[in-house]
Parts: structure tokens; sequence; C-alpha cells
């Protein structure tokens, strides 16, 4: 009984073989490092520096914060945001994402190209 032998880590064998790394519908590198506003369903919405992201669309927002909703506390206190600071976005909570700085245009990826 040789302890290599019994610490081996196996790989279940896939019968479908190799699964595609999943690609990402939308190239946020160029937004890396800048202000990014993001809503979420339910009608949250938050501003942070870009630092992250993955092909779901999960985000690390840093620097993060949270726009209330006009509710009777935030009108009796005036509070309109909260500071988060760093945190992470599930990409299936999200609804848009544009520059803090403004709105950018861009292809559309969905379109299919006449060929």
């Amino acid at each position: 009984n040789n302890l290599s032998e019994m610490t081996e880590v196996r790989k279940p064998q896939d019968k479908k073989g190799p699964h595609k790394k999943k690609e990402s519908i939308l190239d946020l590198a160029p937004y890396l490092e800048k202000r990014m506003r993001v809503k979420f369903n339910g009608g949250r919405e938050a501003s942070g520096v870009l630092k992250g992201y993955d092909a779901l669309l999960n985000l690390v927002l840093d620097g993060a914060t949270e726009y209330l909703k006009e509710t009777e506390e935030t009108i009796k206190t005036g509070k309109k945001t909260r500071q988060l600071g760093l945190v992470v976005c599930r990409g299936t909570n999200i609804v848009t994402i544009c520059p803090q700085d403004g709105i950018e245009q861009i292809a559309n990826p969905f379109l299919q190209s006449d060929q």
C-alpha cells in the first residue's frame, strides 16, 4: 500500500468528450479599471470600478456604491447611497451594465452576419 497510490485523484471519464470553455457574449476588457454602473433584477443599482468578470458576466466591483430606492426611511434620513466596498455581482441578476461616464453604442452580438 503505497501512500501515493492511495491519494491519487482520478478525474471522472466524460463520455461526451471535452467541454468547451464558455465564451462571454460581451467583451468587458476595455472597461477594466473604469467606473461602471450596474442595474439588477428587482431595481437595485450600484456603481464601482470594474476589477474583473467572467464568461457568465459575474462582475467584481471595487469601491462599490449602492443607490438606494426612495422609501420612507431614505426620505427621513436623506441618505441616497450606501458604501459597499469590494463586491461580487452575480451575472444572472444583472439587467444592464454601462460605463459611469456615459453610454457607448456597441455592435449587436446577436445579429447574424450575411454570408
